[in-house]
């Protein structure tokens, strides 16, 4: 397997993608995991490597393991061949079309994610440039917050992750809850107790409840345990739901990490759906399509938040105005430490792309 040394860099002469390999490995979680709706045990990243001359463009997904497939099968002969000094644009609708029949939201867009995020590192790396200058970098940094909280845990280790977090310098955490409501009230109170009153904490229903039960949990939320970030109160898929509890809550209301194409988006923002939208780039299609959201919600006025893989957002992030914070997850940390050379720790709550090194500057571990 070819890999990229920092110090040895390829000239911006034409060089097209000569091959596209991609894989998956599922790991298994440190404990059993749920939110709102869902349980788990484990988190499966599919990688993408696009080669050109010596040079290795690297991206992924977190997504289910067909999605290698589907990028061999579907993806990957219309990457070949692409000089990607050029527009990188003309490949990504390419890739686009080809997934018509196969179905573009959902885990279609997840491996069109990884491909793209492999093209625009390998561009910055045969253009010897961090990728956060290529993309437009506006700000040397990009603010984070902690997030697990998982409704699986105790309340010992819920708050032995949270305090854990403002420990680090990270000034904002979010937990899951809404599987027991009934529980909820006990876990928000040991969470502000880890966190301290000077925190900010956020909550996550993962779409676990009704309209009004949503509206009565957020007046709550934000009066007795002083939470300013409510995401998916109720399911993504009900744009006037989100509206209805937006209008009504004294909070911030969020969603967007399963919107995929941009029409996903614009539903959303058509709806007021979200008082701030959070964009994926492991889903949207990749940096392209991260940079397209981001344009659309900068019409609406309103800033974007990064889901997730905080490592593949810090650079697209610091290239987008109208930004506030990067979910740093607790199971994806996990991934991108075990899998990658390169990992950016958090600094006084945010992560600073590294200039001194090409692209994202991550490489896969030997």
């Amino acid at each position: 397997m070819s890999l990229l040394n920092p110090s040895k860099r390829k000239s911006s002469s034409s060089c097209p993608v000569a091959e596209v390999e991609a894989f998956a490995r599922t790991i298994p979680t440190d404990a059993p995991e749920s939110d709102g709706t869902l349980e788990w045990d484990s988190t499966t990243i599919v990688v993408v490597q696009v080669f050109a001359g010596d040079a290795v463009g690297l991206g992924y997904t977190y997504t289910h393991d067909a999605a290698v497939r589907l990028i061999e099968d579907k993806l990957a002969p219309a990457v070949r061949g692409v000089d990607v000094q050029t527009d990188l644009s003309h490949a990504w609708h390419e890739m686009g079309s080809l997934l018509r029949n196969v179905g573009r939201p959902g885990l279609g867009f997840m491996a069109l994610s990884a491909v793209d995020m492999a093209l625009w590192d390998l561009r910055a790396r045969l253009l010897e440039q961090p990728l956060v200058d290529l993309l437009g970098g506006v700000r040397d940094e990009a603010a984070v917050y902690g997030s697990g909280g998982f409704t699986s845990y105790s309340l010992e280790r819920l708050a032995e992750q949270l305090g854990g977090w403002v420990e680090q310098g990270i000034p904002r955490v979010k937990m899951k809850l809404g599987r027991k409501p009934e529980d909820d009230p006990a876990r928000l109170d040991a969470a502000r107790a880890a966190i301290g009153d000077a925190t900010e904490l956020y909550v996550d229903a993962n779409g676990a409840f009704d309209r009004d039960e949503a509206v009565e949990w957020a007046n709550r939320y934000a009066k007795e345990w002083g939470v300013t970030w409510f995401e998916e109160p109720v399911s993504s898929a009900d744009a006037e739901g989100l509206r209805y509890v937006r209008e009504r809550a004294p909070l911030d209301v969020a969603a967007g990490e399963y919107a995929y194409v941009p029409a996903d988006f614009e539903n959303l923002l058509r709806a007021n759906a979200v008082s701030c939208l959070q964009v994926d780039v492991t889903r949207c299609g990749g940096y392209s399509g991260f940079l397209r959201a981001a344009g659309l919600a900068e019409q609406f006025g309103l800033e974007i938040s990064a889901h997730c893989a905080p490592q593949a957002s810090a650079h697209v992030c610091c290239a987008v105005p109208h930004f506030r914070h990067i979910e740093y997850f607790h199971d994806h940390i996990r991934v991108e430490h075990e899998l990658f050379d390169g990992v950016l720790e958090p600094q006084n709550g945010a992560l600073r792309p590294d200039r001194s090194r090409v692209g994202h500057g991550l490489e896969l571990k030997a």
